[in-house]
């Protein structure tokens, strides 16, 4: 089987007692290490509202990790497109290309990325917002491309740099806006698994060729979490399914401290959601990492792999990605990476 390239989606945790400083302390030196490890790409996500994830400012964070490695594709994964004029995010993003060109990647997404109240305190109102998506992504695309005579609104710096779009989703929806579009798709199943493979068949089935994509381009995200022992990876994983039980009683904060005995107070109904949210994770030592993730690109197709890990401590998170990354370039007969520093 031919290996795929792996890439990191940070969510920038918030961890219980930490700061939002320092959870962007920490993202800066992942994204460091990551590109020692050779990993493909790092995206981050927007999010609002949320004290446990640090990345709202999606576009600062992107140029400051962007600014503190020299290779790496740093990118969005992704923009929440209804929140914004296409306009905006155009020379945003324009400007991250013209700052790093050829580094920068644009995700995008139509879920709000937080609840409702903070969505209308995001774009004023709702009317009409999602259901523009196809069109929002046209204009946006517009932008990018060169100017054409007569052309009245340009993105500056924008205009002509044909930043990489991708659409994002976790619904046959995007999947099926990604095909018509002939733009590449990621399908969020780090936390919301279930449509996983009729969305990437729906994708495949109805893609049209376009000037960005000549055949379909499939990445999916799963929880990637290595330790030294099964046992202490499972430890690490604790706090993930502690911060989405805590979710399924309508609990949003800081990521938890991992903990044995989270699960024993859970309701059926809190274990259930957990289940499904974490049942696209690979966890354990560096031989279950390695066949877990080859299990997966087998059973998907995927061309991309998108790798996240909520780690309460940021030694044990980069320990981590350090092992999945050595893993994975031992299945395809390569040598192992720098150790982290």
């Amino acid at each position: 089987m031919t290996q795929i390239p792996l890439s990191i989606l940070d969510l920038a945790p918030i961890t219980a007692g930490g700061s939002a400083a320092q959870a962007l302390r920490n993202t800066t030196d992942l994204a460091q290490h990551a590109e020692r490890w050779a990993y493909h790409r790092y995206w981050l996500a927007e999010h609002h509202n949320m004290t446990g994830i640090a990345s709202a400012a999606t576009a600062v964070v992107i140029g400051h990790v962007a600014a503190a490695t020299r290779s790496l594709r740093v990118g969005a994964g992704g923009i929440m497109l209804p929140n914004h004029a296409p306009l905006v995010i155009a020379e945003q993003f324009g400007t991250l290309e013209s700052l790093f060109p050829g580094r920068i990647d644009l995700g995008l997404g139509r879920a709000p990325g937080t609840d409702q109240a903070t969505a209308r305190a995001l774009r004023r109102h709702l009317a009409g917002s999602d259901d523009r998506f196809p069109q929002d992504v046209l204009e946006l695309q517009s932008y990018f491309q060169p100017v054409h005579p007569g052309q009245r609104i340009q993105a500056v710096p924008g205009a002509g740099l044909e930043v990489p779009i991708w659409l994002l989703g976790s619904s046959l929806y995007s999947a099926e806006l990604a095909a018509r579009l002939g733009l590449p798709f990621a399908f969020a199943s780090h936390f919301a698994p279930g449509l996983l493979m009729p969305a990437l068949e729906v994708y495949r089935r109805g893609f049209r060729p376009s000037a960005a994509l000549e055949r379909p381009y499939a990445m999916v995200a799963a929880n990637a979490i290595a330790a030294d022992s099964d046992e202490e990876a499972r430890f690490l994983f604790s706090s993930l399914r502690e911060r989405f039980a805590r979710i399924a009683r309508g609990v949003r904060g800081p990521l938890p401290a991992p903990a044995l005995n989270h699960e024993s107070s859970w309701s059926a109904d809190e274990r259930a959601y957990a289940d499904e949210a974490t049942s696209c994770s690979v966890v354990g030592t560096a031989e279950a990492i390695r066949s877990g993730l080859l299990q997966l690109q087998a059973q998907t197709g995927a061309d991309e792999l998108m790798l996240t890990a909520q780690i309460f401590d940021h030694q044990a998170r980069l320990h981590s990605f350090a092992t999945v990354a050595r893993a994975w370039q031992m299945a395809d007969g390569q040598s192992a990476l720098a150790q982290p520093g």
